[in-house]
């Protein structure tokens, strides 16, 4: 149950997002307040100017009794020279606009009760507007109504959008720090399993008694990316159903992992050994009280997932937590089985972000489909790591804007880098040599990700780029130490599943002896 777990949490990390649309901000003010409420707009009619001290303020005008599809009972006395606010429906947007622009109204906002779309029209019917164009929450107008009464001016400015942000910077740090905890984390079990292997003269416990899963079989990579791919069309398909129970899986993993990952921390600071006994059975007082924060943390991102302005701060804990259990958990046993995960996972993510559109009826691939889900009011996946943009104005009044990383792009290279961390442990490595440049590789592999995304302004599969860094840094840096051999056969623990002879290479200490639990 555990390893179907894993599949369908791991099946659904690869997943990324984009976001487009034009927003701009409408500043209401009447002398003493002042408030800024979301816009949307169409660059194509009369754009707006870039700062509020440069935008025109106009008196605005409450119209929302009336659609405005003509000027039937509307004297142009009362709109000439203001701003009027409409409400949407039976009409399409350029007449409203065309009404509006006869009456003499400078600007025109259209109130909506539904998700904002950018307004859109024929290219003929942009040469007759002239006069600012926009969207608002209907909502939005309500509350300004009942905080500036009648008395309102309004300001329409649409600030630059910098693709430039600094959440960039504090996703690249997030991804790093995981991806280095991870390895050290899975370094360290290595070599506490060794030593409590060594004391206990070889009677010790094996690594898959311990909940910890070793891949050490090229088919058994094989059919854990098939199951990948299974799951992923079957998000495709069954999106609205399949969605629920994801999240209620990421709760569950989550939580465990939460618990391990405060429970590793508590054991090495010696903290919380108070233990009590009721009818032979034993309790830590440690282990309860960190098991009911970890599933009331994960409950409340459960009910509250969708309140962007915080909940991203639990959802990038659970993840952290997430990734970190599964890199000491989930093992590579050798080099030659992370070419075929890494390269498999590769070829994976290639293919169903550039070639699924020419396969799809809407020529959407398939992974942008699942990521985004079948329409924009669909539940998102839990699956990314946010951060919100720092620098968007406008677009985080419309709704929080974020930079994203998918755990996939975390936790596939981290399993190499949990890979060399064990060989520097089975070398005697005192520098890390093969952890830290792995590191690095990823750090580079991950700046050239973001780079080509800020330059082509399209999303990237991250992959593309992490996967050969971290690899042939690697191959390179075994070769040239003369290891390449042994990081090829890596460790045996396949000796303890399996009749056949232990791969060592030689001159190699046999360390396929299983110690305590990490």
């Amino acid at each position: 149950m555990g390893k179907a777990v894993r599949i369908v949490i791991v099946s659904l990390i690869f997943l990324v997002s984009q976001i487009n649309c034009q927003e701009a901000i409408l500043h209401i003010s009447n002398g003493n307040t002042e408030r800024d409420y979301c816009i949307v707009y169409n660059q194509s009619w009369t754009p707006l100017p870039q700062t509020l001290d440069t935008a025109l303020q106009h008196p605005l005008v409450n119209m929302t009794s009336s659609t405005l599809c003509n000027s039937s009972g509307v004297s142009p006395d009362v709109v000439k020279g203001k701003a009027l606010v409409v409400m949407s429906g039976e009409c399409n947007s350029t007449q409203k606009a065309l009404v509006a622009q006869d009456l003499g109204a400078t600007t025109l906002l259209i109130a909506n009760n539904k998700t904002l779309i950018t307004p859109s029209a024929n290219e003929s019917d942009y040469e007759k507007v002239h006069i600012p164009l926009a969207l608002m929450r209907y909502r939005d107008f309500l509350d300004a109504q009942q905080l500036f009464a009648e008395d309102m001016q309004a300001q329409l400015y649409a600030p630059p959008y910098s693709k430039l942000d600094p959440s960039i910077a504090v996703m690249l740090l997030i991804a790093i720090v995981t991806v280095t905890l991870g390895g050290l984390w899975s370094g360290a079990c290595e070599r506490d399993r060794l030593s409590s292997g060594a004391e206990s003269g070889g009677l010790g416990e094996n690594k898959s008694d311990n909940g910890e899963l070793f891949l050490y079989s090229p088919l058994k990579v094989v059919f854990f990316v098939g199951l990948m791919c299974g799951m992923l069309v079957l998000m495709y398909f069954f999106y609205n159903i399949l969605v629920y129970i994801i999240i209620a899986i990421f709760c569950l993993a989550s939580a465990s992992a939460l618990y391990s990952c405060a429970d590793a921390i508590m054991e090495k600071c010696g903290c919380g050994t108070v233990r009590f006994s009721i009818r032979n059975w034993n309790f830590s007082v440690r282990s309860l009280i960190l098991a009911a924060v970890c599933i009331s943390i994960s409950v409340v991102w459960g009910v509250y997932r969708n309140e962007d302005r915080w909940i991203w701060i639990l959802q990038d804990i659970l993840g952290f937590a997430f990734c970190l259990n599964f890199m000491k958990t989930i093992s590579l046993s050798n080099f030659k089985i992370c070419v075929i995960l890494l390269s498999l996972l590769l070829v994976y993510d290639v293919f169903f972000v550039f070639i699924t559109p020419f396969f799809t009826k809407n020529g959407v691939s398939i992974m942008v489909q699942v990521a985004l889900g079948p329409d924009a009011s669909a539940e998102p996946l839990p699956v990314v790591m946010r951060v919100p943009r720092f620098s968007a104005l406008a677009q985080n009044l419309c709704g929080m804007q974020f930079s994203i990383l998918g755990y996939g792009d975390i936790i596939v290279p981290g399993l190499l880098v949990a890979y060399c961390s064990r060989f520097d442990v089975w070398i005697n490595s005192s520098k890390k040599i093969y952890f830290v440049s792995c590191c690095i590789a990823y750090l580079l592999g991950l700046i050239i990700t973001f780079a080509v995304m800020l330059l082509s302004g399209m999303g990237q599969p991250a992959l593309l780029y992490l996967v050969p860094f971290t690899l042939i840094t690697s191959a390179v840096l075994a070769k040239c130490r003369g290891e390449l051999r042994q990081f090829w056969a890596g460790t045996t623990y396949e000796v303890l599943d399996s009749s056949r002879e232990p791969l060592l290479t030689e001159g190699r200490i046999d360390y396929s002896i299983e110690g305590a639990k990490c």
